[in-house]
């Protein structure tokens, strides 16, 4: 009780702050893949501007639900949007983006094969005869119902040729603005204004957002397609049973929301096997309202999903519901909308969503609504709904009972020949090897849920390039183009594969639960790296065979992957959940690139891991130093020694380019360039350090907040002021404000999740013996009180923390 009437006391204190949250930005085009509508359709379809669902579905009904019991006591910190504080959705209603590009329907004909009976909204480009096969899996008429996902490479020539028409008038409108343009192009100019006016706010949203974007270097985005198959018994039909399968392509890779409603359509599309039955269900899924759904930022997509907090970001949906309440009022108001909406609800109502991690919308099809739950922050690789606890046990559990040696490769036994199945598969994903997932007698959507769960877990939310080259289910007659991509991802039903070793690899068996190495696996060459710790008489581990990894219980485990996988089981036993497990993987996977950034430094003298340690090292914000963190050098080059093979490994693969190119492209959309906060976290949390060192990382964290909202708080004397030169004055394209704020602290909780234990070692300031970091400490808290994501932070403080915090307070005298 004391703590509570202390932070209200507190709370009264502060003023109330406002604001609006960044603005959102506009999703790429659905346009091409290719075009199922001609160019002509598109520019007419634009200019009308029809929204995508005219009235959209009403979620409950509550007269309070924007003063939704989620809403927090305090004022919060919140970013402002560039487009004047307005809101963006991720799937606007007048959208002309399409949620489902085609549906396809296959069945199998006794005399004719896999056959392709009707493609909806037109004909899809490639080869129809493919397509059918892997709509109808080997093996599917012994089974009433199964499920595969396979992608196709998109066409975006149309998409393309778009978008450079809009950046041809963007330049066209800049000249004009300058006075640079002809005169013989004035009345050009003005024909295409109210064009351009339109285009305005879409061309900055989208060059403010290019950056951003999940631009992959490998090729143009790929089409998702969730595939149902079906098998109905007739005595009448040839061979007793009837199968056929119906397919939807999406860009949408969390396709696994359309699974009720294709249920419902095959059924359909059995009693009634016309084109009207395809039209009907594409028409519904293109109506499915998603504009109530706001876009977050990279840094808050990051912080939603590491919390477990169902009201994380409510804020942005209590915006969003405010703007379509006035744009409804103001339709409303408009005499020409006045008989067009008399037959319409008066004074609809929206609430927030119960869980912000998923936002709930609904399809009505042939007059069923078929509630919808579409993941509101999703990582890169991940695709469709798996399970890594699912595919960690079906490998751990024959490895717990009966373990059996690995043949030794350095790139995938890196604790020896015991290795850890799980860290197998990871080494195999990391280092680009060519994977089997065989499910001899099972359904394909059991190899296709693994090959998806495999590219989450090497992703870990961070590295990308797994994806692109996976093949969730595929046959035989697909081998030759299978053998073709290096590094591939398959799912497989077929045993023929686990007779050719040649053709993989690492195998990786589902019923068995085991994994082999091929014995036809090309070796792994000697690297600098290697050579550089072998001249230092360091052991590199991973090539000498023995016993000392995963399963003896006193041997060493250089690496860490042993505890690791001991402590990820146990989480498991102890039932923490799909989200839990996913967050230990992403942390797993941010310790290897950090300590492959380090391997780099160390060996080769810098790393392309690791932008702008120019500018941490400096020490502008008092502190310097930039990296992972080790409690002293000894540890440290063991650990560099005990990674040599991965990380040479993991250098020369697409995952590892398509990293340095993300790095690249978001360092320059960093809040905070002058201090790497994750290192100095790092140095709270495993060093022992002095007063006057722990001081000077809680006033630099202290500092980096306060100067990223006030281009004045720490100006106070002149040293402070040239130090203040060097962090935020330098660069015109960071200016102190709310919205810099914002994103600072978002920045800060993104290097303490509740994984990694939250703001525990930041409260540890409170106890500091100098009266001035304790009072730094308590205003960078503040400010974190104060922000939308970081009062959740505050709530699972401990008490201890809180009751010192309120006592500084007094101290202070506020």
């Amino acid at each position: 009780m004391e703590t509570e009437t202390l932070m209200a006391e507190v709370m009264a204190q502060r003023t109330n702050g406002g604001g609006s949250t960044p603005g959102l930005q506009r999703q790429p085009s659905f346009s091409s893949f290719p075009p199922s509508r001609s160019p002509s359709s598109i520019s007419t379809r634009n200019d009308n501007r029809k929204p995508r669902s005219p009235q959209p579905p009403m979620l409950r009904e509550d007269d309070g639900s924007l003063s939704s019991s989620h809403g927090s006591s305090l004022s919060p910190i919140v970013g402002r949007s560039k487009a004047g504080g307005k809101i963006r959705s991720q799937y606007p209603a007048d959208s002309i983006e399409n949620h489902v590009e085609y549906i396809l329907v296959a069945s199998f004909d006794i005399d004719r094969g896999s056959v392709m009976e009707h493609q909806y909204p037109g004909p899809i480009s490639g080869d129809e005869t493919m397509l059918a096969e892997l709509m109808l899996p080997d093996q599917a008429h012994v089974r009433s119902q199964d499920w595969t996902i396979f992608f196709l490479h998109k066409d975006t020539s149309a998409e393309e040729e778009e978008k450079e028409a809009r950046r041809e008038r963007k330049r066209k409108r800049r000249r004009r603005k300058e006075g640079l343009e002809d005169e013989d192009d004035t009345t050009a100019g003005a024909e295409e204004s109210e064009q351009d006016e339109d285009d305005e706010t879409d061309d900055d949203d989208e060059t403010s957002e290019e950056s951003e974007d999940d631009h992959d270097p490998d090729g143009p985005p790929l089409i998702y397609v969730l595939n149902l198959v079906n098998t109905k018994h007739d005595n009448v039909a040839k061979r007793g049973a009837i199968v056929k399968a119906m397919a939807i392509c999406t860009r949408h890779s969390f396709l696994h929301i359309y699974k009720p409603l294709l249920l419902l359509a095959l059924e359909e599309y059995f009693r009634a096997p016309v084109l009207d039955t395809l039209a009907s269900l594409y028409n519904a899924l293109n109506s499915m309202d998603l504009s109530l759904l706001p876009k977050l930022s990279p840094l808050e997509t990051f912080v939603l999903q590491a919390s477990d907090a169902k009201d994380m970001f409510i804020e942005k949906f209590n915006q969003i519901i405010k703007q379509r309440k006035a744009a409804d009022a103001e339709r409303d108001s408009l005499p020409s909308a006045l008989s067009a909406s008399s037959a319409e609800p008066k004074g609809k109502m929206y609430a927030p969503p119960r869980d912000t991690h998923e936002f709930e919308s609904k399809v009505n099809y042939n007059g069923i609504p078929v509630p919808i739950k579409v993941p509101t922050a999703l990582s890169p690789e991940t695709v469709g709904d798996f399970s890594l606890v699912k595919l960690i046990q079906t490998f751990s559990t024959p490895h717990s009972t009966q373990p059996q040696p690995f043949a030794l490769h350095p790139h995938l036994t890196t604790s020896g020949a015991y290795t850890h199945p799980i860290i197998v598969l990871v080494n195999a994903l990391l280092t680009q090897k060519r994977i089997i997932f065989l499910g001899h007698n099972r359904p394909s959507s059991e190899v296709a849920e693994a090959v998806l769960g495999a590219c989450a877990l090497a992703s870990g939310g961070l590295l990308r390039g797994f994806v692109r080259h996976a093949f969730p289910y595929t046959d035989l007659t697909k081998v030759d183009d299978l053998l073709k991509v290096p590094g591939f991802i398959a799912g497989v039903t077929n045993p023929a594969f686990s007779y050719k070793p040649e053709w993989w690899d690492l195998l990786c068996d589902l019923p068995t639960g085991r994994m082999k190495i091929s014995n036809r696996i090309e070796a792994a060459p000697v690297t600098e790296g290697l050579l550089f710790f072998q001249q230092l008489g360091i052991p590199v581990s991973g090539v000498g065979g023995g016993q000392q990894g995963n399963d003896s219980k006193g041997g060493v485990d250089p690496t860490g992957d042993s505890q690791f996988m001991e402590s990820l089981l146990q989480s498991i036993a102890n039932r923490h959940g799909e989200n839990a497990i996913r967050a230990k993987w992403r942390s797993w996977i941010l310790k290897f690139s950090r300590i492959a950034t380090a391997f780099e430094e160390t060996v080769y003298g810098a790393s392309a891991l690791y932008i702008g340690s120019h500018e941490t090292d400096t020490g502008a914000y008092g502190v310097s130093g930039h990296g992972f963190v080790w409690p002293d050098e000894t540890s440290r080059m063991r650990e560099l020694a005990a990674n040599v093979h991965r990380v040479e490994g993991w250098r020369s693969t697409r995952s590892y380019y398509s990293f340095v190119q993300d790095l690249a492209r978001r360092w320059d959309k960093r809040p905070v360039r002058g201090i790497d906060l994750h290192h100095q976290h790092d140095r709270l949390r495993c060093l022992r350090l002095s007063h006057d060192q722990s001081a000077a990382i809680y006033l630099a964290f202290a500092r980096a907040v306060e100067e990223a909202g006030s281009p004045n708080s720490s100006t106070s004397d002149l040293a402070s002021a040239v130090s203040q030169s060097m962090t935020l004055t330098s660069d015109p394209n960071r200016r102190p404000g709310e919205q810099l704020q914002y994103d600072t602290i978002l920045q800060l909780l993104c290097v303490i999740p509740e994984s990694n234990s939250g703001l525990f070692y930041l409260s540890l300031g409170l106890f500091h013996p100098r009266l001035d970091v304790r009072l730094s400490v308590v205003r960078l808290l503040e400010r974190i009180m104060e922000h939308p994501a970081g009062r959740h932070f505050w709530s699972t403080l401990g008490r201890f923390a809180k009751l010192a915090f309120f006592r500084v307070k007094r101290e202070e005298g506020r």
